[in-house]
């Protein structure tokens, strides 16, 4: 632009005073589309430049002025065209800068969260072992002191003090779920899943039809993963609880450049019109009456999943059982 600039100001011997547009047409790496710009009106001008003497040649007479008014609205032109891209640059590059600065805010945010919640839920464990360990020495040591209501009452106190550890490990493991650093491996997801529920399926007492297709391996973080899978595998187990038989099925999918791997059962199943709150922090479909659990699980599932750039969802039908499904990329993502 500058170079087109100033030889329209050389060739018609413009005064120096018009150098001061020069500064409003510098900028640093043009667009392609504002080179094209540039070489056409540079293309326009030379072709102004050697029209001229063509016409006097010709016996056409061309007034200077006249000629020198085109190369001005021709210069006039392009510095508007330039002016407004370089306003267009600017604010492109003041909406970059506020745009990084909230985002910065807003990891800054999520650390101080993720670092408060991990500190709080560590520090209660002390208490709660102290108010666990008391009620039980209670129990053992003073039982034949106490009447029926009063050993109930420790009964009820103790199981709430498992429930609180449990979710104070749930939180803790939510926690680890977003901060862990992530080591890509290409994981064998069929020997995975096996081994994930052979560990869960020892502590039943009951048969269950078990099934794993042959499932691609995937670039993923073996720790997270294996959380994924016992997350997923052991809700299918509890909640196939009063199924005879209870079936689990493991299986996958190719959709696009991703695997969809998903996970069903037999069981409980879930209305779908709640399912928008199936992966909320805290959020449970079932009582606690019906099933235990925290309702923290499948939030974990879905951290780990969108943190491999994946995604995750549920389908269900009540007494039916549900699928779990999410997705993982056939190749590893810079």
């Amino acid at each position: 632009m500058i170079i087109a600039a100033s030889g329209m100001m050389l060739a018609v011997k413009w005064n120096p005073g018009i150098a001061m547009f020069l500064p409003l047409i510098t900028i640093g790496r043009p667009s392609l589309k504002s080179v094209r710009m540039a070489l056409l009106l540079l293309a326009v001008f030379t072709a102004l430049i050697l029209v001229q003497p063509m016409a006097g040649a010709a016996g056409i007479n061309l007034p200077d002025e006249l000629f020198r008014l085109v190369l001005l609205m021709l210069f006039i032109v392009m510095v508007a065209l330039l002016m407004e891209r370089v306003e267009k640059v600017r604010s492109l590059r003041e909406l970059n800068r506020k745009l990084k600065r909230q985002a910065e805010r807003l990891e800054d945010a999520n650390k101080e969260l993720e670092a408060f919640a991990y500190s709080v839920s560590h520090d209660l464990r002390v208490p709660l072992r102290a108010i666990d360990g008391f009620s039980r020495i209670l129990v053992e040591d003073y039982e034949d002191k106490l009447d029926e209501e009063g050993v109930r009452l420790l009964g009820i106190i103790r199981d709430n003090t498992k429930k609180m550890g449990q979710l104070i490990d749930d939180i803790l493991m939510l926690s680890r779920a977003g901060r862990q650093e992530m080591k890509l491996d290409r994981l064998d997801m069929k020997a995975l899943t096996e081994s994930v529920y052979r560990e869960l399926a020892d502590q039943e007492d009951r048969a269950i039809e078990f099934s794993v297709a042959d499932l691609p391996p995937a670039y993923a973080d073996r720790a997270l993963m294996t959380q994924v899978l016992s997350n997923l595998l052991s809700n299918a187990i509890k909640f196939t609880r009063d199924r005879d038989p209870a079936r689990i099925e493991v299986g996958f999918y190719e959709e696009g450049d991703e695997y969809v791997y998903y996970v069903r059962d037999n069981g409980a199943g879930f209305d779908m019109k709640y399912a928008n709150k199936l992966f909320g922090l805290f959020q449970r479909l079932h009582s606690p009456d019906e099933f235990e659990g925290t309702g923290v699980g499948l939030s974990i599932v879905q951290r780990i999943i969108r943190r491999h750039g994946g995604r995750v969802w549920g389908e269900g039908e009540v007494d039916r059982g549900a699928t779990i499904y999410f997705t993982l990329p056939k190749a590893v993502r810079e």
